[in-house]
């Protein structure tokens, strides 16, 4: 259950900086409110998910993959492009996150 609570605060984390760059300053409503449920959502789930999974852990699964996931999400929705050196970027924190997951003693599977 835990690491649905921390895929949960993943999204909701995603999501939130997803709408952030539509909030204009938070002059727009709609995108101001995802923004504002979609980090007190990560938040609360982050906490719950720091209950049995040890807090490194968890942050670096929800930074690094957080990073990879906007880094998707600001290529397909505004065009921002991807140079060689994000990609191997991109590909470092991925095999961070699975190094960390996998081979961790401090990881509960």
């Amino acid at each position: 259950m835990q690491w649905l609570f921390l895929l949960i605060a993943i999204l909701s984390e995603t999501t939130a900086t997803s709408a952030l760059k539509a909030t204009n300053g938070f002059k727009n409503l709609v995108p101001s409110i995802i923004t504002a449920v979609g980090y007190i959502t990560a938040f609360y789930f982050l906490s719950l998910a720091v209950k049995t999974i040890p807090v490194a852990v968890v942050y670096a699964i929800w930074a690094g993959l957080g990073i990879v996931l906007i880094t998707l999400v600001s290529w397909l929705l505004f065009k921002q492009t991807l140079d060689v050196w994000a990609i191997t970027g991109i590909a470092f924190i991925i095999a961070g996150v699975v190094i960390m997951y996998v081979f961790s003693k401090s990881v509960s599977h």
